[in-house]
Order: C-alpha cells, then structure tokens, then sequence
C-alpha cells in the first residue's frame, strides 16, 4: 500500500513507486490479464450503457420533453440546498455524482464528507437556429451533443475529442479541441449559465467559472456542420521544424478550422491541418474507425509530400475515442492488431468510467506510481522548451498538441499580459519511459516549470501545488470577489481544495 512521507514540498503526499512484494503476483495478473475482464464483460457493458443513453436522448428530445422536466428537476436542486441551509450549513455543498463516473482518473475523497445534492441534469434542452445557440444541462456528454447537432447540420465550435466528456465538467475542468485557436477554450463559446446559488436560488449570468453554485443549464454557441473535413498530414522531422510548421498553420487566418500535432518522439512528428467541406475526393475518404487513429497518423511520418484525406465531420469531432488517445493500448495490448478490430474494434472503447469502477487497489496504486496523464497549457513561444521538459522529465509519447487563443478577459485562466495570447496543450497520457520517475516529485518538477513560463495546468489532473503556488497560476481576483458577493465560503469548497492531490483518492 502506498505510505505518506515528507518530501520537502510543503507537506505533499508521496507514494512510493514499488510494487508491494506481497502483491507482484497479483498485479502481474491484473495488469497483463486484465484484458479478458475488459473485453467479455467491460466492453459489451459499455456498448448497453451507451445504446441506453442515446437512446433515451433521443426520444426525449424528439418528444420536446426535456424543457419542461427541466424546471422540475432545476426546483429539487434548490430544494436540497434549501434544506442545507435550513439544517445550519454545517459542511459545504458537492454534486452528489458518483466519482467513478467523472473521465478524470481519481475519484474525488472530499465528497465523503461534505453534503451531497442531486444534480441529476443530462438532456439536450432546446436548438435555437436563429439565435445559433443550444440549450444543454451539465451532463450532456459531447457524444450525446454532436450526435443530435450533426444530423441537423450544426456543431458547437469547440467539441473536445473524447465521447463521454460532460458540458459541465469541461467548463469547469477546461475544455479544448482543435478549432480552440479560433474560439478559445470550452468556456469561451459558452453564452449563459444557469446556477443554483447558496441561497437555494436561479441565477442566470453570462460569464461563470470555478465554485460558486451548481450548474444547472447552459446555453452553448453552435456553427453550422458541414459533411466531410478535408484533413492533411504534414511529416516534420526535426523540434524545430515541428514548432515552426505548427505555429505557422495555426496562424493562418484564412485556413485552418482545426491545427492538431501529434509527435511520435522529439524529432518526428505530424502536424494535421483540417477544414470542414461537403464533398469528397474519390478514394480519400476515411470513417477512421480502424486502425487506432493515433496508429494511422504515424503512418504518415517521412512522407515528403502533405497527405490528404476526407473524413465524415463527426467521426473526427471523436476521432480519438476509440483508443482513448492511445491509452487502450495498455489496456488492450493487441487492440489494433485487424483481427480484433474486425471481431471487437466496433465495441471499442470501453467506458472510463467503468475502467475506474473495476480497476481495484492494486491497479490503481499500479497506474498511481507508474502512470502520468497531464495537460499542460503553456505559451506558444514556449512550446520548444516545454516539449524539452516533457522529453527530461517523462519521455511519453505520442505527445498531443492542440493550440488555443487565451482571450483578453477576466478569470482564473487569465493573460499574464493582459492581452489576448497565443497558446498550446501539451497532453501526455502514458507509462513514463525515464528512469527517475515518482509521481509527486515529477509532477512538481513539471507544474513548476509551466508556472515558470505563466503557463496553466488542467483541473481534471492530479495537481500537488500548495496553495500558494495554485493560486500563483490561476488569478483569483475575480473568483473571490464573486464568492464574497453569492456567500459561498460556507457554502462551496474552493476549487484547489477540488483538485489538489490531497483532495483526491
């Protein structure tokens, strides 16, 4: 089991990165064998989980039911936290959702203690194509989300790649894709909210972040979708050139709805560039569902000329879904080999949810000290010497890059420079292939650069800053003004005492 020791970090947990003897054999079963469990039983659970879902979405949405439950369900909120207050708020208020259900690794200790309410809000609301919005409640997962828009001909601007992702948690956890260098960061398409506030209260405001109510509705941008995304595949072999070739199609404003990177080792890489259209070249079209998409990008590296290829809007919206990014290779070594696509890849990927649910103590204390899954935000002009620091500290890849604007507003992801800026997410998701490993004391090493360079680091991460140094990445200012003014000290645990280490299982 893991144990707790002083590493000189101001008081941070430390696990150790051994393997219990008493447990070697049992591990090696879960982590090598695991696959049986996840392939008969996980997978065709998530494929009933999922045609369950949709299914219900649909239906209720078809039958305009969704509005009027609303209201219903918005008033059993305020219920609840009347109560809370009625009963002498003894302890801050949490969602009462399960933690195994959220795609973040951990599942969260704090709400063991703290009063739980019902925020049970998961239906598409209302599609206003004049307005260009639509109207959605915190759990509408963006495979629930794109599923209803795409067939009507609209999308959100910004729909992050990964199925299961809620509204709610990535406005509060950040939320990105590849067209965030046009529209910012998830939040940043986000017209209004709709809040629960401490009083048991409905607030609706134009501009929300952090923990100061429960979201209970959200009116959301939408752009129109059209079929096909016209997709190139640049080779880079070298940092440099993989840094320049990125930010050049990034800057370009008369192109480019979507600039992605994925780099395969320091010096070798793909840069992609896409663009929505309504036809496709004969031969160039791709669904993507096989191979691992990750796999076929690869497959472009050291081709002189750019490649290209058309791919239906919405299998790229969730293009790395399938393989979690690359994340299910480890659960499911031979998951690409043809064979397994051909019999299974259709039910692929299992739900993370589940993954977390059935994982056990001694997987989990295995992917505490032998896994390292991070987003870091870091300028543009810094992004040489980020991927320098990822390369020292863990040496996992492929490496995502994803660019965003950062825009001139305020908020705890704020511009340093007060000035609307450029910058990129560095995601590792993987084993660390570095000798020095140790969850804690890498993990510091890395958010310490990042602050360094004014850089953020997502929520939905294991974070072991000390306060200080969270609040020295992310401006309070804001956050605390709005806390004071809706009473929420009482009320709502700060967001560092949601996503620091020491909050989390």
């Amino acid at each position: 089991m893991s144990r707790k020791t002083e590493n000189g970090h101001g008081g941070q947990e430390s696990q150790t990165s051994k393997i219990p003897a008493d447990k070697s054999w049992l591990a090696y079963i879960l982590i090598n064998y695991r696959w049986v469990f996840v392939c008969f039983f996980l997978l065709p659970l998530s494929l009933v989980y999922d045609i369950y879902h949709l299914a219900r979405s649909w239906i209720i949405f078809k039958l305009n039911s969704a509005p009027k439950k609303h209201d219903e369900r918005v008033k059993f909120v305020q219920k609840q936290v009347r109560e809370w207050n009625q009963q002498g708020r003894n302890t801050p208020m949490c969602t009462a959702r399960p933690g195994w259900q959220t795609i973040s690794f951990r599942q969260p200790k704090y709400k063991k203690t703290l009063f739980n309410v019902k925020v049970n809000l998961m239906d598409v609301l209302e599609i206003d194509t004049e307005r260009k919005t639509v109207r959605v409640e915190p759990l509408v997962s963006m495979g629930q989300l794109s599923a209803t828009l795409n067939p009507l001909g609209w999308t959100i601007p910004i729909l992050p790649e990964m199925d299961d992702l809620t509204v709610g948690g990535l406005i509060m956890g950040t939320g990105i894709e590849t067209s965030s260098h046009k529209h910012g960061l998830f939040q940043h398409i986000c017209v209004s909210f709709e809040l629960v506030v401490a009083d048991g209260s409905v607030v609706k405001c134009s501009k929300s972040y952090g923990t100061l109510g429960f979201l209970t509705a959200v009116e959301i941008e939408i752009v129109p979708s059209l079929q096909f995304v016209r997709l190139e595949y640049k080779s880079v072999s070298s940092l440099d050139e993989a840094c320049r070739v990125f930010e050049e199609e990034t800057l370009k404003e008369e192109n480019n709805q979507f600039v992605e990177g994925l780099m395969f080792s320091l010096n070798r890489g793909v840069i992609m560039t896409a663009n929505m259209v309504n036809s496709a070249e004969p031969g160039k079209l791709n669904v993507i569902s096989m191979p691992w998409f990750f796999k076929h990008v690869e497959s472009f590296w050291g081709l002189e000329e750019t490649q290209v290829e058309y791919i239906p809007t919405r299998d790229y919206f969730h293009r790395h879904s399938r393989s979690i990014f690359w994340e299910i290779q480890d659960i499911i070594p031979f998951g690409n080999h043809p064979v397994f696509r051909y019999l299974f890849g259709w039910m692929v990927p299992p739900k993370v949810s589940l993954l977390k649910l059935t994982q056990g103590d001694t997987v989990k204390e295995l992917y505490e000290n032998n896994h390292f899954i991070q987003d870091m935000l870091v300028p543009m002009s810094n992004l040489k010497d980020a991927l320098l620091c990822f390369e020292k500290e863990v040496k996992i890849y492929p490496v995502w890059l994803c660019p965003f604007k950062l825009p001139k507003a305020p908020g705890m992801l704020r511009s340093p420079s007060g000035k609307q800026e450029l910058y990129v997410d560095i995601g590792t998701y993987g084993v660390p292939k570095v000798s020095n490993f140790h969850p804690v004391e890498t993990t510091r090493r890395v958010e310490s650069f990042v602050r360094s360079v004014k850089g953020f680091q997502m929520l939905y991460a294991d974070s072991y800053m000390t306060e200080e140094e969270f609040h020295s990445m992310f401006d309070h200012t804001l956050y605390n003004q709005m806390r004071k003014k809706y009473d929420c000290d009482k009320a709502f645990p700060r967001v560092y005492g949601k996503v620091s280490r020491a909050a989390r299982d």
